[in-house]
């Protein structure tokens, strides 16, 4: 697999900003319109810590299975090598927070 140290170029949001980053953490604010998503990806060593600040996401994980629907003011850990899909389930835009860490930062792509 393909490891990137940046990704976005992978995937089209509405709105991105880093608001933090220091060795081994990031915060990052991310606004998905409906048709939007980050896609399959997982991250070898940083857990992603997921708050949404404004409208819902989902988040499909795999080994195991689940599917976790996250509401204003929710959050939700997807720790280290579990793959993950974040979706907006709504017909308006949701925004949200991932704080990334702590360790090195990459991003895995999933085909």
């Amino acid at each position: 697999m393909e490891t990137l140290t940046d990704a976005s170029h992978l995937y089209e949001v509405e709105y991105r900003a880093r608001h933090a980053e220091r060795p081994g953490f990031r915060i990052n604010e991310i606004r998905l319109s409906p048709t939007q998503k980050v896609p399959w990806h997982y991250h070898s060593q940083i857990s992603d810590t997921f708050y949404v600040l404004d409208g819902r996401i989902r988040i499909f994980l795999q080994d195991p299975k689940a599917d976790v629907i996250l509401e204003t003011g929710e959050s939700y850990a997807v720790e280290p090598r579990r793959p993950h899909l974040v979706t907006n389930p709504d017909d308006t835009s949701a925004t949200f927070l991932i704080l990334q860490g702590v360790g090195d930062y990459d991003f895995v792509p999933l085909v």
